[in-house]
């Protein structure tokens, strides 16, 4: 959320083709506005701001290069990626059977829960045996 110096929100417009969010005032409470000769030279009275939709997020890159970053990278194929390649070549999530955004969330919770089923029936194994 951003805020113009008057203290007013500026609300979310649109997103473009680049990723660039636009965010814009309300040209009613701006137009009597004391600071609006320092905020915008609109001719509609109308503060827009934009950012991109990575602007201020460094942080994510800064963590992928630190030490424990670059060791969770590290793992990911042993963890998540080998889940998605056992869903895919065990248990039939390479093509979809049913159409639909209901449908489909179904078929992956469905292949998801069969794969913690055996996840559970193979530490059990290991427990007892």
């Amino acid at each position: 959320m951003y805020i113009c110096p008057q203290k007013q929100e500026l609300t979310y417009a649109a997103t473009d083709r680049e990723g660039y969010r636009q965010y814009k005032s309300d040209p009613e409470m701006c137009k009597d506005c004391p600071l609006l000769s320092q905020c915008t030279r609109s001719r509609n009275k109308q503060r827009i701001l934009t950012r991109h939709v990575w602007q201020g997020k460094e942080w994510v890159k800064q963590n992928g290069r630190s030490r424990s970053g670059k060791y969770r990278y590290y793992l990911r194929y042993q963890t998540i990626e080998r889940s998605f390649a056992d869903a895919k070549e065990l248990h039939g999530l390479r093509y979809c059977r049913f159409r639909g955004r209901k449908k489909v969330l179904e078929q992956a919770l469905m292949t998801a829960i069969c794969q913690n089923v055996k996840k559970i029936a193979n530490h059990l194994a290991k427990l007892a045996g």
